[in-house]
């Protein structure tokens, strides 16, 4: 028996162009004084990682699969297939790589190897809608002599922001940022310099604030007017807005907003022709609002949740959904007289005419730093399998 154990060392969320770290311990669990003849022997072990696509069949026509399948693989068979009896098609996938050929473990011996891999940038962000998700695995494979081979799967996420890939660092090492007290390899001061970049473009796009407003009114004049200070955000981030109601002319007596996601299928990928868009709410804020000057709402977007993309089977958009209902009469036949005694008390009417209406703002949600979304993340750092 053979104990797997698989970690990520950073966490199990990354940006798509950072390189993917991960440390395979094989370990001989059986006690140091048994004897030699229980040591254990491995033929092979190789590593790679893939993004498998799974579609709803009601909702999307999926498109021919360019490899072949590998549901099925033989007893003794050595071709390391990572997606074996995976659903969906595997749409991007990094080369195997050996991590050695060969070895023997005597009881309660253990060795270590790091795999480190490069995150294609031009792959979709992870991704778990109504219609489509995009899934990342870690897959490594390991097999005894005329066994089957056992597959470890890491999963793990990756968020996508663009314009990294078209980045050109600088030739000259003394003209980029460095630590002189460190000593790095060359991939890890790119990787470190790609995460410190991708901050840098997160911060000065989310922190660009100007005054946004816009008048809310419907068939019979002014509501009152919205304000907000940014439409581009992070995940991770408040989103808020403000309501002043003090100078419409149209009493309203209750709002709400919602915070969603849009998800479209492409047109030529649709089952159906003209089939409706799947909406996702991540947080609501819902208030009564009669005779209130001012309000406002923070609505925070989940650092679980995925920015917006757009592949060439589906789109994920950002908005804001505001619900209004207002009064069909005017503000003062709202409130009547409840008795004819020295203290006068006022009570709501039992029924009124309303009017409702919407209205959607969209905004734009980018990822925010890897290690901040790990904290939350659903994946776990370490997994394992015994063979």
């Amino acid at each position: 028996m053979i104990e797997v154990v698989a970690k990520l060392g950073r966490g199990p969320v990354f940006l798509a162009g950072e390189v993917l770290e991960c440390v395979i311990t094989f370990t001989n669990p059986l006690s140091a004084s048994s004897t030699s003849a229980s040591s254990e022997m491995l033929a092979w072990a190789s590593a790679q990682i893939h993004c498998q696509f799974h579609a709803s069949e009601n909702r999307v026509a999926l498109p021919p699969s360019d490899g072949s399948k590998h549901d099925v693989q033989a007893e003794n068979e050595t071709v390391f297939v990572p997606n074996r009896g995976e659903r969906g098609q595997c749409i991007l996938s990094t080369p195997p790589k050996i991590l050695f050929c060969d070895l023997r473990l005597d009881p309660g011996e253990s060795k270590s190897y790091s795999y480190c891999e490069t995150l294609p940038v031009d792959g979709p962000p992870s991704f778990r809608g109504q219609s489509v998700k995009y899934v990342y695995k870690l897959t490594i494979g390991c097999q005894r002599v005329n066994s089957p081979i056992k597959l470890l799967r890491v999963p793990f996420r990756v968020l996508v922001l663009h314009g990294l890939k078209d980045y050109q660092f600088p030739q000259d090492e003394a003209v980029a940022p460095s630590n002189p007290f460190l000593e790095e390899e060359e991939s890890l001061k790119k990787d470190s310099r790609l995460a410190d970049l991708a901050t840098e473009l997160l911060m000065v796009a989310t922190s660009r604030r100007s005054l946004h407003l816009y008048n809310i009114s419907n068939t019979r004049g002014k509501v009152g007017t919205f304000c907000i200070f940014k439409t581009v955000y992070k995940i991770g981030e408040d989103v808020i807005g403000t309501f002043n109601f003090s100078e419409g002319d149209i009493p309203c007596l209750q709002f709400s907003v919602s915070l969603q996601t849009e998800e479209s299928i492409q047109e030529e990928f649709q089952r159906r022709r003209g089939q409706p868009v799947s909406f996702t709410v991540h947080a609501r804020h819902q208030e009564s609002c009669l005779h209130t000057a001012q309000s406002s709402f923070s609505l925070p977007i989940p650092l679980s949740s995925t920015p917006g993309f757009t592949t060439n089977i589906v789109s994920l958009k950002w908005r804001l959904h505001f619900e209004f209902v207002t009064s069909g009469e005017s503000a003062g036949t709202c409130l009547v007289r409840g008795s004819q005694s020295e203290a006068v008390t006022w009570t709501g009417v039992e029924q009124m005419e309303v009017d409702t209406f919407s209205w959607d703002l969209p905004i734009k949600v980018l990822p925010t730093n890897p290690v901040l979304a790990s904290y939350v993340s659903q994946f776990s750092s370490t997994n394992s399998i015994t063979i």
